[in-house]
């Protein structure tokens, strides 16, 4: 069998396009390594901008500390919840309002869609919000972390969208003949034929969930119902607090110990997002390329 041979332009091409992908990988890899590499240094190396991608004096008691902080673990509990219960409301919102959209012969289709993408430009503003959520006894629960934000209209556009272009119509007419209705149509052809599109919006809404700090410190009050990027600020605010105060060696060494903790709670707080992208990857480049190429 013949080996095909690449032409010039062809070569120049995939040799620039591998540097500047590599050049992108630098830059993402770089802040990483010296996020991992300043978590196992020593305070002092840290404190003194010793750490760049390699530990300088190699030290794990961030992590020990973390493993015996009784609000950090709970705040990565909460999160996790928090995380879980939020993702599947949000997959079960997002697809119950995007399939009937997506069905051409649904009443009323073209209205309700204008009143959904009515409602992402113009969002309601904090203090009514806040208000909302107050008097619907919301306050300082995990549901005013959840409920606000039940469905992301992008995110149920590009569901839609899926559905529209990726189901065929001819399928879901022939079920219907059969006697099927619309929930076991929905449950026993379309959502095992949209697995790509349902994992792009699984990683969407856990990220979003994961990293939102903002509804919680607004909402909740409560230190047990904290998410770990509240305590993670609370921390960083008790190492501005010690930078300030610090005039002896011991609150130096005080606020570098935390620097480092800081440091190792980021890399702890990663850890569920890179398990769950592993599992989601497969479908994920298929799912972020609906409708840049339809056929």
């Amino acid at each position: 069998m013949k080996r095909k041979v690449m032409s010039k332009s062809n070569r120049i091409f995939y040799i620039v396009n591998t540097v500047l992908l590599m050049i992108c990988l630098l830059l993402v890899a770089m802040p990483i390594l010296n996020v991992v590499a300043s978590s196992l240094s020593s305070p002092s190396a840290v404190i003194r901008g010793q750490v760049s991608f390699w530990p300088k004096g190699w030290n794990i008691d961030a992590y020990k500390e973390i493993f015996s902080n009784r609000s950090l673990l709970t705040g990565y509990k909460n999160s996790i919840i928090y995380t879980i219960v939020g993702t599947c409301v949000n997959i079960v919102l997002t697809i119950m309002a995007a399939y009937p959209l997506s069905v051409k012969d649904f009443i009323g289709r073209k209205v309700i869609s204008a009143l959904f993408i009515f409602v992402m430009i113009f969002t309601a503003p904090l203090i009514p919000t806040y208000l909302n959520v107050k008097n619907l006894g919301l306050l300082d629960s995990m549901w005013a972390l959840i409920l606000p934000g039940a469905i992301s209209v992008y995110n149920m556009i590009i569901a839609r969208t899926y559905f529209q272009n990726s189901i065929p119509g001819e399928m879901l007419e022939s079920a219907r003949l059969d006697g099927c209705d619309d929930i076991r149509v929905l449950v026993n052809m379309v959502l095992p034929l949209s697995k790509s599109i349902l994992a792009v919006l699984v990683l969407y809404y856990a990220i979003a969930h994961w990293n939102s700090y903002f509804d919680a410190f607004i909402y909740l009050s409560s230190e047990n119902k904290f998410t770990l990027q509240v305590v993670l600020r609370n921390i960083m605010n008790s190492v501005a607090a010690l930078e300030e105060m610090a005039t002896t060696a011991e609150q130096s060494m005080r606020a570098a110990n935390i620097e480092v903790l800081k440091y190792a709670i980021i890399v702890f707080g990663s850890i569920p997002l890179i398990i769950l992208y592993p599992f989601v990857q497969k479908h994920f480049v298929k799912g972020v390329m609906i409708g840049s190429v339809k056929g």
